[in-house]
């Protein structure tokens, strides 16, 4: 089975009901605190506290290396002029680091290695 890293926009196209990311619904939810803390000021910008609150309870994520945080910060900076944030790089080298596929919609990532592209 493969698996996926879920970044922030991956999550919340499932939290809408995009159908396109409907399939990965049923997959385990790899993501970070990172991307925990993008959802929660998504559902709390978007919605309200308390939906943000039962998100943070919910959301299950994977510590991040200091050799992680080393690979992502050089990615980063190899792909500045993408404007990629730090939440998506670290994500982005996480999974490639533990051979999961990085799921996203960001364009910024479209055409990387890797990388399942979902609009």
């Amino acid at each position: 089975m493969v698996n996926y890293f879920f970044d922030t926009y991956a999550i919340i196209e499932l939290l809408e009901h995009n159908p396109n990311f409907k399939k990965y619904g049923e997959y385990p939810m790899i993501t970070t605190t990172l991307n925990k803390i993008e959802v929660y000021w998504w559902a709390l910008t978007k919605h309200d506290k308390a939906l943000a609150d039962i998100l943070l309870r919910s959301l299950c994520t994977q510590d991040i290396s200091d050799e992680v945080i080393s690979e992502a910060m050089v990615f980063r900076q190899k792909f500045k002029k993408r404007d990629i944030s730090y939440a998506d790089a670290i994500g982005y080298v996480f999974a490639r680091k533990n051979d999961v596929l990085f799921l996203t919609g960001d364009r910024q990532f479209k055409d990387l290695p890797g990388v399942e592209f979902v609009q």
